[in-house]
């Protein structure tokens, strides 16, 4: 080497140190990290996909516990009065409603907690307020005399794990490169909504099994305390805070003040709503409809089918992410309002016939297509503010920083509104049932807003002379 192609000593060291200045992470007590950027290829490789590796790991445990303790009492309603409670219908459809009210509620503070905090600090937090309802769940169940306004209010305290879903997915963000959010974020939804179908699943096993006959019904939410404990300790030991991770009011109000982020919503109330809804009243509707298969007898324990419309909508939604990657996520939105629709009529026409299996194969058709419909009316969201910032391909580009903020303010507060789907449906079915004594008019309801949201993606969002036309959003 010639000594001019040698840099001077002074050249390496100032080299050096801006390599050091831009890769290096710095480790505080409390862990803290200062420096974060997962953009940064050199950091990156050297250990932050690691990092945010493992913090994705423990923050989907800890947000499926959120899931599993939010969806508790939409099987616990239907042991009630095997256990001597002697609530009404409309009580029982508060009760299972409650929850998904306070927790939609939540999600909005949720969202900025975790600049506040940290985003261990935060998951530590709130995985702890999860041992408050799942305790004293298992006390009131234990006693029947135990009053209605108080059962209420404990069913509404088992809103602390749906606002987990927005303070989770506002940490996640924060640890990955933009190229890899998309991935992320998915594993870390199905992760939580997965919760649903678990809770579902394990609890009327819980209660049943050793029971000859009877039922321990605090069983239902004293099982969980451990699993939160582990979350809590996992939390502690393995996640972090990132100093970088600053929340951005300014970014929130100019989504507010965007007309698309109201429409986007509404279109989630319609897929991710009915998912939570649906998923929260269909026990109820198993064990109203066809009681004789509410729960088959596995050796000494029940089990509840219920648990399968969680479960295939929780699996379907990454599929509905990744459909609307390859075809646009207004094309698949507005197939899957299609097929919810037609799953709704199936409902309808399958009821008078009696046959709990027709029943369920039409359930599960709504389900499958609102998890296809919360993938993909969530990837529409970044496209449509790329679009609106005015970037050439929406689809592909996010925009300039300040678009990518406000997407992200848009994320949680659409997951927020979106999330009320969940209060709305038992309600109206709640309704259905004690005015009419069945509930077809309600599905019918169903069916005429899913054709409404259809016409609406496909307006907005497909015709040629949209706001956003030319993109494929």
């Amino acid at each position: 080497m010639s000594p001019s192609s040698t840099p001077p000593a002074s050249t390496v060291q100032a080299t050096t140190d801006l390599h050091s200045t831009n890769d290096a992470l710095g480790h505080r007590p409390g862990r803290w990290i200062d420096n974060w950027n997962p953009e940064n290829h050199v950091q990156w490789e050297g250990g932050g996909r690691a990092i945010a590796a493992r913090n994705l790991k423990w923050s989907i445990f800890a947000e499926f516990l959120g899931f599993v303790v939010w969806q508790l009492w939409s099987i616990v309603v239907v042991q009630l009065p095997a256990a001597g409670f002697t609530f009404d219908t409309g009580q029982i459809f508060w009760l299972i409603s409650m929850p998904s009210l306070v927790g939609a509620t939540l999600r909005f503070p949720y969202t900025f907690l975790v600049p506040r905090f940290g985003g261990r600090n935060w998951t530590i937090i709130s995985a702890a307020l999860l041992l408050i309802p799942a305790i004293l769940l298992g006390i009131c169940v234990g006693n029947p005399e135990t009053p209605f306004p108080v059962m209420l209010l404990v069913a509404a305290l088992a809103g602390f794990g749906g606002g987990n879903f927005a303070s989770s997915m506002s940490n996640i963000t924060y640890f990955y490169p933009q190229s890899q959010k998309g991935w992320a974020l998915g594993l870390n939804a199905a992760g939580g909504n997965l919760g649903a179908g678990v809770a579902q699943l394990v609890v009327p096993i819980a209660i049943t099994l050793g029971a000859v006959g009877t039922l321990n019904l605090p069983l239902a939410g004293f099982i969980w305390v451990p699993f939160i404990l582990v979350a809590i300790w996992g939390a502690w030991k393995y996640m972090d805070n990132l100093s970088n991770a600053k929340a951005d009011f300014a970014a929130s109000a100019a989504a507010v003040r965007e007309p698309h982020l109201w429409i986007l919503a509404v279109l989630y109330i319609g897929t991710f709503g009915s998912f939570i809804g649906f998923a929260s009243v269909f026990p109820k509707l198993i064990a109203d409809q066809f009681p004789s298969f509410s729960t088959f007898a596995v050796g000494s324990a029940s089990l509840s089918l219920a648990f399968l419309g969680a479960l295939v909508g929780s699996l379907a939604r990454p599929a509905g992410g990744r459909l609307a990657d390859r075809f646009g996520g207004a094309l698949v939105t507005v197939a899957a309002f299609a097929t919810m629709a037609i799953g709704a009529l199936l409902v309808i026409w399958t009821l008078p016939l009696g046959n709990f299996w027709a029943f369920l194969a039409a359930f599960l058709v709504i389900f499958v297509a609102g998890g296809v419909g919360n993938g993909s009316t969530y990837r529409m969201i970044p496209s449509v503010f790329a679009a609106r910032s005015g970037v050439t391909d929406a689809h592909r580009n996010s925009g300039d920083v300040g678009t990518q903020r406000k997407t992200a303010a848009a994320l949680g507060i659409i997951s927020a509104v979106g999330a009320y789907g969940g209060f709305i449906i038992p309600q109206v079915l709640g309704y259905s049932k004690t005015t009419t004594g069945d509930y077809t008019s309600a599905i019918y309801g169903f069916v005429g807003a899913y054709v409404v949201m259809m016409a609406i993606t496909a307006f907005v969002y497909l015709r040629r002379g949209s706001s956003v036309a030319g993109h494929r959003i």
